[in-house]
């Protein structure tokens, strides 16, 4: 068994070096349908929901792994590749002040309009609401990721890194999500 997954570690970092942008976008899709199934089954839903699970493979495919794959390259140009403690300290702030509120609306947009259909209306209520919540948590966790990442992971591993935590976030965040409804009942 320790052969077949040596080997099929060998080939995915074969894809990754010979294919990085579609490698990180399949990879963001894969831990995105783990983190929603796990959320799922935690939170008490009997029956999978695959709609909902098809479109949060979908925002990760389409969007979280290309954006991330793109965002470190272009942090590794402004900063040149250095990874010394003052210019990681910048990468990070530089990632929580731009990409992360970006991330964070964006995914609350397309959760409220695509993946629950609910109107514009409601879901720019739920922005307004809860969105200032959800980024102050997001600064209190992810700079200690994005200093991990950027300091001691190489770039080609960053956003897979990256999506594996996002990975267990997304869990968390829904059994908070979870429990915030359970204590309304």
């Amino acid at each position: 068994m320790g052969s077949i997954a040596k080997k099929g570690l060998q080939q995915y970092l074969l894809q990754l070096q010979q294919h990085p942008l579609r490698t990180k976008a399949i990879t963001a899709g894969v831990l995105s349908a783990i983190s929603d199934i796990v959320a799922q089954k935690i939170t008490g839903i009997q029956k999978l929901q695959v709609r909902r699970l098809l479109l949060k493979v979908l925002f990760g495919v389409v969007y979280l792994g290309p954006f991330g794959h793109f965002l470190h390259l272009v942090l590794d140009k402004i900063f040149k590749g250095k990874r010394d403690k003052s210019t990681v300290a910048k990468k990070v702030l530089l990632e929580q002040v731009t990409s992360s509120p970006w991330n964070n609306l964006l995914f609350m947009v397309y959760y409220g309009l695509v993946v629950e259909r609910r109107p514009w209306i409601q879901v720019k209520s739920n922005i307004k609401r809860e969105y200032p919540k959800v980024q102050y948590t997001a600064w209190a966790f992810w700079p200690v990721v994005g200093w991990v990442n950027h300091q001691y992971v190489p770039l080609q591993f960053r956003v897979i890194f990256h999506s594996i935590i996002a990975c267990c976030w997304g869990i968390f965040l829904n059994l908070r999500a979870r429990s915030m409804v359970l204590k309304k009942a």
